[in-house]
Order: C-alpha cells, then sequence, then structure tokens
C-alpha cells in the first residue's frame, strides 16, 4: 500500500487545494448522485436533484445516506461527452433574444453589449477560439459539419488514387468503426477494392497469433509501437497514397507521436489526416508546426460543446492557396478538388449570388453549408472556459498531475483487487491523455458498473471487459480519482463474490 499521508482522502483534498486550475471546476454543471440516478427529467436549479430519488433508484442505490445524494458525483467520462458549462444556457439565451428581437438582421447587425458576433461572423470567431487548441493558425481551421461528415470532406479532396501507382489507404486494425466505415466507402467510391487498397496495421503480437493457430491464447498488448507503424509505412511506401490514425486510440487510450509518424509519412510520399476525437483538448497538439495535413475531430468530448454537436477540421496551410479571383469563366482554378458549397466561398462575393465557385482562402474554403448557430454558440461557450484556464499548457500539465495520480491509486490498491484488472494503456505519460483503460477479469463487467453507479461514480464501458477512466482537468479533482479507486474496489469486490456464488 502507499504511505497513509498519500493515500488517504486529505491528501487528495491538499492537492486540489493546491491546483492552481480549481477555480474552472465551478464553470461547470456537475450532476448530483440523485440525479445520475435518477430515471425522470429534473429541471435544472428546481432544487429536486437534491431529492433522494427514493421510487428511482435500485435497491443498492437507495441504501446510500440521504443526506450524500445531494453531492456532485463522480463524473470521469470527459472521454465519451464532456459536462455542460454554466455559461452554455447564458450563451443560447443571448442567442435566443438575438432571433427574437433581430430576426434575420442578426446575421449581419453588430448588437451592443452582446458577447456574440454576428452569424455571417460565428464560424470565423469559433475558428479563432478553436486554432490554439488544436496548435494551428485561424485561418488553417474551419468550424463545420461532424466528425465523420469532415473525414469524408478531407478524403474527398485529398484521396486521389491511381490504381498503377498510390492508391492504399493505411488505417490501424482496431480504429474506431466509423473511420473503418469511411475508408472502405471511399476506396469503393473510386471504383476500388479493400482487399487491395486498404491496409490494416495491428499490434505486433495479434498477428503472430493469427499466423499460428495453435499457439495457446495469451493476453495480446492492444498498443500500436510507433516502430510498427513506421514498418507498415514502409512496407507500402510506394504504393500508399493516404494514412489515417488516431491522435488518441479511443479504446486504450494511447497516444500517437503525432509528430515523428507525419514526417515519416510525409517522406514516403503519403498524405496524413489525424482523427482528433479524443485528442482535441486532451493533448498537447501542434498541428500547423508538425507539418500535418490534415485533421478533423468533434467538440463534444473534451471539448464539452454538447452531445452531437459541430465539428472541426484543420488543413495546413500548403493546401488551401487559392488565387486571388477565379474567374465565373474559369471557376475550377485556385482550389482543389474540394466538395464546394456556398459557405465556402468567399464572403466577398457569397451573396452575390454568382454560379462560378470563388473559393474562401484557408480551411474555410472547405465549408458548405451555413454553420448552426445554436452549435456554435455552445461551442464558444466552453471555449471561453478554456481561454479563462490559459490555454492548452496549463491543461496538459495538471492533465498529467491527475492521470498519474489515479494511475498511482490504482497500482497500490490491494492486492486482491489489483488482480482483477490490468491497465491496458500505456504507463509513459508522453503516450496518454486523460484516460485510462482498465481492462476487468472476464465476467465482470456488468456488476463492476452497477456498483459504480450505486457508489455515485460515472465511467463509460467498451466491452466485452474494458473500463475507460478519463479524469478532465477543466472540471476534475484528485478527491474524484480517490472516490473512483474507493467505490471501485468495493465494485470488483461484488463482482467477484457475485460470479463465485
Amino acid at each position: 500500500m502507499a504511505p497513509a499521508e498519500t493515500s488517504s482522502r486529505e491528501y487528495a483534498i491538499s492537492l486540489d487545494r493546491s491546483d492552481a486550475l480549481k477555480f474552472t471546476r465551478d464553470e461547470f454543471l456537475i450532476p448530483t448522485k440523485a440525479e445520475a440516478w435518477s430515471k425522470s427529467l429534473i429541471a435544472v436549479g428546481s432544487g429536486a436533484g437534491t431529492s433522494t430519488g427514493a421510487g428511482d433508484a435500485s435497491t443498492a442505490q437507495q441504501s446510500q445516506a440521504a443526506d450524500d445524494n445531494s453531492a456532485p458525483c463522480t463524473y470521469l467520462v470527459g472521454n465519451s461527452l464532456g459536462l455542460q458549462p454554466r455559461r452554455t444556457a447564458t450563451r443560447l439565451r443571448q442567442y435566443l433574444d438575438t432571433w427574437a428581437t433581430q430576426g434575420v438582421q442578426g446575421h449581419f447587425k453588430p448588437l451592443e453589449g452582446s458577447p456574440l458576433p454576428t452569424w455571417l461572423d460565428a464560424d470565423a470567431a469559433a475558428a479563432s477560439m478553436m486554432a490554439p487548441i488544436v496548435g494551428a493558425d485561424p485561418s488553417e481551421v474551419a468550424v463545420m459539419q461532424s466528425l465523420t461528415a469532415n473525414l469524408h470532406f478531407l478524403m474527398s479532396a485529398f484521396y486521389r488514387p491511381d490504381p498503377a501507382g498510390r492508391h492504399k489507404v493505411i488505417l490501424e486494425a482496431k480504429a474506431f468503426p466509423s473511420d473503418h466505415f469511411l475508408v472502405e466507402t471511399q476506396i469503393r467510391h473510386h471504383g476500388l477494392s479493400t482487399e487491395s487498397s486498404m491496409v490494416l496495421i495491428s499490434p505486433p503480437g495479434s498477428q503472430q497469433q493469427q499466423k499460428d493457430a495453435a499457439a495457446a491464447p495469451a493476453p495480446v498488448d492492444p498498443l500500436l509501437p510507433t516502430e510498427r507503424i513506421l514498418a507498415v509505412i514502409d512496407e507500402h511506401a510506394e504504393s500508399a497514397a493516404l494514412l489515417l490514425l488516431p491522435g488518441i486510440q479511443y479504446y486504450t487510450g494511447q497516444l500517437l507521436d503525432i509528430p515523428r509518424i507525419t514526417a515519416h509519412a510525409r517522406s514516403r510520399g503519403v498524405f496524413v489526416i489525424w482523427d482528433l476525437a479524443h485528442a482535441a483538448g486532451n493533448a498537447d497538439l501542434r498541428l500547423h508546426d508538425w507539418d500535418v495535413d490534415a485533421a478533423a475531430w468533434c467538440t463534444y468530448k473534451y471539448l464539452n460543446a454538447g452531445p452531437g454537436c459541430i465539428g472541426g477540421l484543420f488543413v495546413h496551410e500548403r493546401h488551401t492557396r487559392v488565387s486571388t479571383g477565379p474567374s465565373d469563366e474559369d471557376p475550377a482554378s485556385g482550389f482543389t478538388n474540394r466538395l464546394a458549397g456556398w459557405w465556402g466561398n468567399d464572403k466577398a462575393t457569397r451573396f452575390g449570388m454568382s454560379g462560378g465557385f470563388h473559393a474562401a482562402p484557408g480551411a474555410a474554403g472547405f465549408q458548405v453549408s451555413n454553420p448552426s448557430i445554436v452549435d456554435i454558440t455552445c461551442l464558444c461557450a466552453s471555449l471561453e472556459v478554456f481561454e479563462l484556464a490559459g490555454g492548452m499548457a496549463p491543461l496538459r500539465e495538471k492533465s498529467r498531475r491527475l492521470t498519474a495520480y489515479l494511475e498511482a491509486l490504482l497500482r497500490d490498491m490491494p492486492a486482491e483487487a489489483r488482480a482483477l484488472f490490468t491497465q491496458i494503456t500505456s504507463a509513459d505519460p508522453d503516450q496518454r491523455g486523460a484516460q485510462l483503460s482498465l481492462r476487468l477479469e472476464e465476467g465482470l463487467l456488468d456488476k463492476v458498473m452497477d456498483e459504480l453507479l450505486a457508489g455515485g461514480v460515472l465511467v463509460d464501458e467498451r466491452r466485452p471487459d474494458v473500463i475507460r477512466v478519463a479524469p478532465a482537468p477543466l472540471y476534475n479533482t484528485f478527491e474524484d480519482c480517490f472516490n473512483f479507486v474507493q467505490v471501485f474496489a468495493s465494485a470488483l469486490a461484488a463482482a467477484k463474490g457475485a460470479t463465485a456464488a
């Protein structure tokens, strides 16, 4: 066990007291335990969330002390859905008031005393706030569409396969399903087959087991070594057109070496796209300086913009230069093979209703439709909190400390509990973000998840046997990590007892 002074709740509280970013937690609405257990809609601020939840909670949940039900739950699911910033409701109210009082004028008319941009400029304002988070120039960022749609737009622009030359797309074998769907459909769209044009990268151990069917099953390290990725790129260097990888792998929480992999692929003539769903707002990204070709991300995880909110897209400036004035007679000049739409048209001519496409310079020229102002309003409310925190540098530093503390508590659990799970996320802080994935002993997942919820702890699961625990630095605390480990130990014991009964 760890020394008493570092394994106690008091020690966790002392870490929170000295946390320079502790003020950002107050910027978020954290569900109470009763709210997390409730099966009925609760109006925020109604006071209903402080009830015992009788009638909605299970027997185990009702055993919680009534005066504890109004306490915040331990929410460690920023990798799936970030919490709601308090200011989101205020900004949405201001948007609705603008719409109600100004109507169509809201597109162009600045209002004194309003923190909101005009609707015509909302996407540019959001891109400017987003750019520092991903390490880009504002001109290289567009806030638009959704993650998978943006990846499709990028592949439509930059995947130009030559069946006799470069036509292969390299991605990881265990990529999030939508990335597989994306690549498969793009390959088939060009009349090619996935058998010949899709290359999957698997961890070295999994390949060996496939080759040796007689080998006894053994746990395979699910992490993808950088050297393995580079070797696959080299193997297909003459025929690979595009590389698509996650900045952080959703299942293992592995943070890939983005600059090294990018540099290696580009040196082999391979175009590089990164899926940053789990990295944006989590990892220290420097997309421009790393010479990344393109990237896309969602905003509802660590960026706290709300479920299904608008996505983001990065295109390096070398791919976005346009001539100063493609004419109506030559609308194809000055832009790449993008899927064009009117919101990607240069603002100077967008409302001229001309038939010729005048691409806006930068990533903005890849936009298609006018964006949802509701979405952008929600996103910018959260980005305001990032600015209050001082940007990604202090948040990443706190994230590393939080995750290391969580890891230490897990490592120092009693031996009987520690034997029931394995951490599959790298122990190297440089190879992970704010997530530890824990693989449970077979058959324990459902009971563990039930017991965690009964204890007021929210994490997420990946079947058949993994839970993902993600302490987000904007609102999670060291005491949250302590609470999780305490409840997790009890949950493991209960689950093991249930399987033995």
